[in-house]
């Protein structure tokens, strides 16, 4: 039994005993609330077994039917099992739990061993997954992935017919939210089964490069596929903030700060700001569930805190013209077309092998942008659930039940009937949980252990200074993200919502990226992140947008000197500090 230091933690698996915070890090930054735990994470936990089902890994009888095994939670902070990651390794052909570990850790020192238990391989599994991997590779546009389509426009038909929620009591909210959640279910067993079929040709393209040497070639073969929908936003974004700079009255307004600029510029009457305030409300409408940590509902997004996307639009609008995200990904698209045709020739005496990469890299334009997909269409669905919980915050904050509108991520699912009863009756359950929820929060996961975490007052603080500060000609080593070199003032920024010290050309240093960040990309020169693997999110975007970037630069916040001057090698991984 696991030591429980919160009210969101969960049991820990005995059989499976390896959790790891690596990529759950940029879907839960922060600690998961109890609405979150009671709700999400449950039915996060049965899709991804029904996507083991699906990909034929498991058998629903290898796990409890009413204990977590896939997802854990200490602290508040949730975990990933790494124990069942690998055994989908050992048992799917062409991989192994090495391959398992070098996509979700990356370069992380200090991963324990693989040991083989009894059932770990079985070869009726591992022919089940060779012939849905043989699937995989049948399929070469996203437009063939018809299903994540139909996710697409069914989570847009919940956007575009939310009801008036001001006409709907708290009773009939709180029943579409228990509604909508059950639907989180479905989406997120497409993007689990997304994510590991994306493996597939990531895997071939990796493995053909590295044995003929050249495994440079793989990331430009990887980068800009194009129809990746976590990139969209910074397009839009991109527009309005050339609308901005090619505009006096705009750029006067932002001058003077984010804050209460949608009024002034309602009040002001000019074209421009007409213009703009039109195409904000189209970009709010579309793209309004993305944020920070935007998996937990309790958080904000573009639309219910429009300041973040202006926020980013306030630094873009400085951005010179060449750092047109559709310039960047000219170039990448045209980069990857010709690394493409350079491994494919390396290869072409051996028939098998390259039937085998050709299949591969066609099949990657199908799946790396359709894990984005799934992955924005949970979001839509989640940000449905958001707004009607914040209805209900703002009903409790007016009557003193609540002293917040997000106050209602504090209490469980079960406790909203009681709550329903008699509001004023939870406040002291849910400042007590508040506190410790921020309590917490000052603290940084345990990225990975095995049995059981330490106590988390053993963690590390997350205000704690490195006392090993890089100095000129020192150099970091991570993990190849996105091709490319690039010089530039360092900027750590470890929060996505106050990216004002970020100039453009800047090195953008950051802790871990969700989509929130996904816009500090542009003007950046580069992006460099402490943590991260070859599907994270950092890498994905870099990619897609044409940045420079390097991942797994272990402590590389603490480490680099804010506004020292480094050289970016997003080929080699490597980051030095050139001067102070």
């Amino acid at each position: 039994m696991a030591t429980k230091y919160y009210v969101t933690d969960t049991d820990l698996s005995e059989r499976f005993p390896l959790y790891t915070r690596a990529n759950v890090g940029e879907v839960f930054p922060d600690p998961v609330t109890p609405l979150t735990s009671s709700t999400g994470l449950w039915q996060g936990e049965l899709g991804w077994r029904d996507a083991w089902e699906r990909i034929g890994a498991f058998d629903a009888s290898e796990f409890p039917p009413d204990q977590f095994s896939q997802l854990g939670v200490v602290a508040g902070y949730c975990y990933l099992n790494a124990s069942l990651i690998r055994l989908f390794g050992v048992r799917a052909p062409g991989l192994s739990w090495q391959d398992m570990d070098e996509q979700f850790f990356g370069a992380l020192p200090g991963v324990p061993t693989y040991e083989e238990q009894p059932g770990d391989e079985d070869l009726e599994k591992t022919a089940a997954i060779g012939e849905v991997f043989q699937w995989v590779l049948s399929k070469t546009r996203l437009e063939d992935l018809d299903e994540l389509t139909a996710d697409k426009k069914a989570t847009e038909d919940l956007r575009a017919g939310r009801p008036d929620l001001t006409e709907l009591s708290n009773e009939e909210l709180f029943a579409q939210f228990q509604q909508l959640m059950q639907e989180h279910r479905k989406y997120f067993c497409q993007h689990i089964f997304t994510t590991y079929m994306a493996t597939v040709p990531v895997g071939i393209i990796s493995g053909v490069a590295a044995a003929v040497e050249r495994p440079d070639l793989f990331m430009h073969i990887i980068a800009g596929i194009g129809e990746v929908d976590s990139a969209e936003p910074s397009h839009a974004l991109w527009e309005m903030g050339r609308l901005v700079r090619s505009s006096s009255g705009l750029t006067e307004a932002f001058d003077n700060g984010v804050e209460g600029l949608l009024d002034r510029l309602g009040e002001s009457g000019e074209a421009d700001a007409r213009s703009f305030l039109e195409d904000f409300e189209a970009f709010v409408y579309s793209y309004g569930s993305r944020g920070p940590n935007e998996w937990e509902v309790r958080s904000p997004t573009w639309e219910t805190r429009p300041e973040l996307a202006l926020s980013a639009i306030e630094r873009m609008r400085l951005a010179p013209d060449e750092a047109a995200p559709k310039k960047q990904h000219a170039q990448r698209s045209a980069q990857r077309e010709e690394a493409a045709a350079q491994l494919l020739a390396m290869v072409e005496a051996d028939p098998e092998v390259h039937g085998e990469l050709s299949a591969g890299i066609a099949a990657s334009m199908a799946w790396l942008p359709g894990r984005e997909r799934t992955k924005t269409n949970n979001i839509r669905l989640i940000h449905e659930i958001r707004v009607r919980m914040r209805m209900i915050g703002e009903r409790m904050v007016a009557i003193g039940a609540f002293d917040e509108i997000e106050d209602f991520g504090f209490l469980e699912e079960a406790e909203y009937s009681d709550l329903f009863a008699d509001p004023l009756s939870m406040l002291e359950t849910i400042r007590t949980r508040r506190e410790e929820y921020y309590g917490l929060l000052e603290r940084e996961a345990q990225f990975l252990f095995h049995g059981e975490a330490d106590p988390p007052e053993t963690w590390r603080r997350r205000d704690e200074a490195a006392d090993d500060k890089l100095e000129p000609g020192n150099a970091l080593q991570g993990m190849p993200g996105c091709p490319g070199l690039a010089e530039g003032r360092a900027r750590v920024i470890l929060d996505s919502n106050d990216p004002t010290e970020l100039e453009p050309g800047d090195i953008l240093v950051a802790p871990i990226t969700d989509p929130s960040w996904t816009p500090l990309f542009v003007p950046a020169a580069a992006v460099v992140v402490d943590v991260g693997a070859p599907l994270s999110h950092a890498i994905i975007v870099s990619r897609e947008l044409g940045i420079p970037c390097v991942v797994s630069a272990t402590d590389a916040t603490r480490k680099i000197p804010n506004g020292a001057l480094v050289q970016v090698n997003g080929d080699s991984g490597v980051v030095t500090v050139l001067e102070e």
